[in-house]
């Protein structure tokens, strides 16, 4: 899973990429951080109870949840047809799972912005206008062999024609797809056309150091737009992020207390993200290694035992299960065995966020 930052020349798009991925590389060792390419990295989701874990349970190491950050090229009016690095901002938007959109709610005379004024819902319905053109193109292209197919007796097609028009009425109506509720059948008949305005968005909106609380009127009509939209907001100031995120660990503790923040407000945005991308976390716990597992909420035991390795969904047989506060009134996992608290699952178990589990399999 994978979520793609975009947004406008001069927001703080590339400083923020930059902060979240440099400052998951300087917290620790443990943490799965790699830079894929310039524009790629993996980032850690801060998850306190990993620390409280560890407190029952000591490791050799601890390894949070992780999660893909694309830095998306840049986009200009026009992209959709495209101007600027239209097509490849485009092309990479298909192929990320969630979308983070940096608006800018700060004024600085040093930096332009594009536009010539600071004002983020121009900058949103610039963006959202492009995708939409782009995603009409998609299915005004699609519709006639789905059209062709349909009227060969294609099942899947006749639901494939019936979601393209609603799709397409939906967006001439200025909405994004992600507004729109259609039946599992007929949304699984479009998925493979990587629907951008479908995609899930985290509007992060980039505000003066002075303003971390996102109190300024231009983050409150951030806030608006999203409640319409079905989207979340989350301020950070990224400037101040990217220093902070150079500092060793004690000064980085310093800093956040000199500006009034318990956390870097980059821990909110990974945890949001992660959030946005619709995950939820499991953990496996023993003296080898305390670890975080994303999994998609909704995915059954057998499906989360596949994120640690295919033998273990494909031999799954069951799961043994506790939570955090199992562990911290029995204090052991000997002892919560002992209680009869050890939960047994089967294949039909829907997972839920914080489960602490072992997987027994055969293959």
């Amino acid at each position: 899973m994978e979520a793609g930052i975009v947004g406008l020349p001069n927001v703080g798009k590339s400083t923020l990429f930059n902060a979240l991925t440099s400052s998951v590389a300087a917290q620790s060792a443990n943490y799965p951080f790699c830079t894929i390419e310039p524009n790629e990295g993996i980032v850690s989701v801060p998850d306190p109870r990993l620390t409280k874990i560890t407190e029952y349970i000591v490791p050799q190491k601890v390894i949070p949840a992780a999660l893909k950050l694309v830095d998306i090229a840049g986009i200009v009016k026009g992209a959709s047809e495209g101007e600027g690095l239209g097509n490849k901002f485009l092309s990479h938007i298909r192929q990320v799972d969630a979308i983070m959109q940096v608006v800018r709610c700060f004024d600085d005379p040093d930096v332009t912005h594009v536009a010539g004024k600071v004002d983020p819902i121009a900058d949103i319905d610039t963006i959202e206008t492009e995708l939409v053109l782009a995603d009409m193109q998609t299915l005004e292209n699609a519709l006639p062999r789905a059209e062709k197919s349909a009227r060969g007796g294609d099942k899947e097609a006749v639901l494939r024609v019936s979601a393209i028009k609603k799709c397409n009425a939906h967006l001439e109506s200025e909405q994004p797809l992600r507004t729109l509720e259609l039946p599992a059948p007929e949304a699984n008949a479009i998925s493979s056309y990587g629907l951008m305005t479908a995609k899930p968005i985290l509007y992060v909106a980039n505000v003066d150091e002075n303003d971390l609380a996102g109190e300024h009127e231009l983050v409150q009509k951030v806030r608006e737009h999203a409640k319409k939209t079905g989207a979340v907001v989350a301020c950070v100031c990224a400037k101040l992020e990217a220093e902070i995120a150079e500092l060793d660990e004690g000064d980085r503790a310093e800093m956040l207390a000199d500006v009034g923040l318990e956390e870097p407000s980059l821990n909110v945005i990974a945890r949001e993200t992660y959030r946005t991308l619709g995950l939820q976390s499991y953990f496996t716990a023993g003296e080898k290694e305390v670890r975080a597992w994303p999994v998609p909420i909704g995915a059954t035991a057998p499906q989360a035992a596949g994120v640690i390795h295919s033998d273990f969904e494909r031999g799954f047989i069951r799961a043994e299960i506790y939570n955090l506060a199992d562990l911290e009134q029995y204090k052991s996992e000997k002892e919560i065995r002992a209680a009869g608290k050890l939960r047994v699952e089967g294949k039909s178990y829907v997972m839920q966020d914080g489960d602490i589990c072992h997987f027994l399999f055969n293959v």
